[in-house]
């Protein structure tokens, strides 16, 4: 197993004291692959986990799934999301479910409580969920859609060796310019396989999918062009309210930016106006940390990014509070791109 070589992105500190600092990496790649600029170890290997979503409903959009089932630009935005399990997230998986013919019962990504609640927001006494709360039901609602639209067996559809994760596998090594058994393999949170690679090759397949080109760049591709455009047009369904994923979106100009946080530490960004990707890593997962780190990185691109006065204000170096809302700390973005 070897190390990455991480640098602190950010600190947290108490009483001008340091009490955490969080390690990581960052990686800025262009459509080409070419490596524009980063912070400690753009090569560091990281489990995509979700911001491996877009192209993960990728096989399903280029074989024509999306119009074959009338799906609106909010439902594929949803087959792209980690969502927060929202009424309108509920509702939306449902009727994707309905259209090609499935029941909840044949999701196989579980329940857990929604990720629109949390410890200063319960769910109602009595709430009762199912899967379709799960903040990847629009996803697997997806890959069943695949398998409805060719006819592949739907109860093992998340087995690697199933031809829907097969195809996911081709399209994932294609844009990241990787020989699959290079790519290594785990399984996610939701039960599907997932791809671990280098930091700079997860940048370069966003940078694809926000630039729409192919591998090779020398024509368009219509079906990231078309997953891009619903992602851009319903960020509300890629994430959810109140969430760092959907305040990044709406600071965009006119779609210019989408943008997909996975666990542990993963965020990716992709810039349509730049023809660029930016992956980020931080180490020991921590959200707020990954959050002031992305937004950090983004102004130092030179992106039209406001945050005072916006929803962004939040996630930008917060201020720390105890449960009492009691100011105790600050979180302090420390990251500084190195340019190629």
């Amino acid at each position: 197993m070897t190390l990455p070589s991480h640098v602190p992105l950010a600190i947290a500190s108490r009483n001008t004291h340091v009490e955490r600092i969080h390690w990581g990496s960052v990686a800025v790649v262009d459509t080409d692959g070419a490596l524009l600029a980063y912070a400690g170890d753009p090569h560091a290997s990281v489990f995509s986990r979700s911001t491996l979503k877009p192209f993960q409903a990728l096989p399903f959009v280029r074989d024509g799934g999306p119009g074959h089932f009338r799906f609106t630009d909010a439902e594929l935005a949803l087959a792209c999301a980690s969502h927060g399990g929202e009424q309108f997230h509920f509702d939306a998986v449902s009727s994707m479910l309905d259209k090609i013919g499935a029941a909840e019962s044949d999701l196989r990504c579980g329940v857990h409580m929604p990720d629109v609640y949390g410890e200063h927001n319960l769910p109602p006494r009595g709430s009762v969920f199912d899967q379709r709360h799960h903040n990847c039901s629009g996803k697997h609602a997806g890959f069943l859609g695949y398998c409805t639209l060719h006819g592949h067996a739907r109860d093992s559809y998340l087995e690697p060796e199933h031809a829907l994760q097969r195809a996911i596998s081709r399209e994932v090594a294609a844009l990241a310019d990787m020989p699959e058994a290079d790519m290594w393999s785990g399984i996610d949170g939701c039960s599907a396989p997932n791809y671990g690679m280098p930091l700079e090759r997860l940048a370069r397949m966003w940078a694809r999918l926000a630039a729409g080109t192919s591998p090779s760049g020398a024509e368009t591709d219509a079906s990231l062009a078309r997953i891009y455009g619903a992602m851009a047009a319903h960020p509300e369904m890629v994430s959810g309210t109140g969430r760092c994923d959907l305040a990044l979106a709406q600071a965009s100009h006119d779609g210019d930016w989408v943008t997909k946080v996975g666990a542990d530490g993963v965020h990716a960004i992709g810039v349509r106006s730049r023809g660029i990707g930016v992956a980020v890593k931080i180490a020991d997962g921590d959200f707020a940390a990954v959050y002031a780190t992305t937004i950090a990185v983004l102004r130092q691109l030179d992106l039209p990014l406001v945050t005072a006065g916006t929803q962004l204000e939040k996630w930008a170096d917060p201020v720390l509070r105890n449960v009492r809302g009691a100011a105790v700390g600050q979180l302090q973005s420390t990251v500084k791109l190195t340019w190629a």
